[in-house]
């Protein structure tokens, strides 16, 4: 069915000096779409600017820019939602054909590939940033099986039902991580379309720390990997432990083949002790991949149950 409402979700946090022209640049680019926007526990007036410009203000007091878009979330309805940051950074001009692939595809996601244009936009998409993206990047789609080229990127369009089905579960900017593996989990049609991305304006700072938020989202990669491949994760840690048993303890063995003795035994504790290991690991792969099985399956309802663009469920 054909998207016949839209909204526009604007996460933000002391962005005083650009929301107003990010709802004024969204509201020419989508005309009849509600804007709403989250002041993620800002210290100047963003939220009063914002309101000013017209659009529907909630404030989420908990810093973290998943908490940001969980409230989000929670509010806004609409056939397609639009979310994006709230530091000018993000080309609006481009919303309409996000929606457009969107809907013509018929996408549950589509999240816009940040292209530079501009030699001043190195200062917002950083040298860190840039490395970090594309090693993440590999790495979803080697463990997940499909191709993402733009983990991070904080522009995407979705259809209700993805939102409707989508758990929110992290609280800072793990979230676009999670968005992209809730996708690939179940199996969803997403795509990416390039998009300008310009240099944040003056006044406006990047609130992402390259190792401290780099090493939580990499955290969050193997915790949603153990939690959606729990078989192949355990798996991996079972083979490791038993390949280490096997090299300490064959040694042991050809020992006591050859003289009856073990002269080395604290080697030999070790090596039944990684083996045991092994095999607790192989079994908690078991378990817990009939466990992802129903969790998979329990996300598929919900993402069923909330009805196709142009519904209400």
């Amino acid at each position: 069915m054909p998207l016949q409402s839209f909204a526009v979700l604007i996460p933000c946090r002391d962005e005083a000096s650009t929301i107003g022209k990010v709802i004024a640049d969204f509201r020419h680019a989508l005309p009849d779409a509600a804007i709403w926007v989250c002041d993620n526990g800002s210290h100047d007036d963003t939220a009063a600017r914002a309101r000013a410009a017209g659009a529907h203000v909630l404030t989420e007091p908990r810093a973290g820019k998943g908490n940001a878009v969980r409230a989000l979330f929670t509010v806004a309805d609409a056939d397609a939602l639009l979310l994006v940051d709230g530091d000018d950074t993000y080309d609006a001009a481009s919303a309409e054909a996000m929606l457009a692939l969107l809907a013509g595809e018929h996408c549950e996601m589509v999240v816009a590939r940040r292209v530079t244009q501009q030699a001043g936009a190195q200062g917002a998409y950083r040298r860190g940033h840039q490395w970090g993206n594309r090693m993440f990047a590999a790495a979803i789609s080697q463990l997940f099986g499909h191709r993402v080229d733009d983990v991070f990127s904080g522009y995407r369009a979705f259809t209700r039902r993805f939102v409707r089905s989508f758990p929110a579960l992290s609280r800072g900017f793990e979230i676009e991580t999670e968005l992209t593996v809730h996708a690939l989990d179940l199996g969803l049609r997403i795509r990416e379309m390039p998009s300008p991305y310009r240099a944040r304006p003056d006044g406006s700072a990047s609130k992402l720390n390259t190792l401290r938020d780099g090493s939580r989202i990499a955290l969050a990669v193997l915790h949603l990997y153990e939690q959606t491949h729990p078989a192949r994760f355990f798996g991996i840690l079972g083979a490791a432990a038993a390949l280490l048993s096997l090299a300490i303890g064959v040694p042991v063995i050809v020992d006591f083949a050859e003289t009856g003795l073990v002269p080395r035994l604290p080697s030999a504790v070790l090596a039944a002790a990684l083996m045991l290991l092994a095999a607790m690991f192989a079994g908690c792969g078991v378990v817990l991949d009939s466990v992802g099985r129903a969790r998979r399956e329990t996300k598929r309802l919900a993402f069923l149950a909330a009805g196709p663009a142009g519904t209400r469920a």
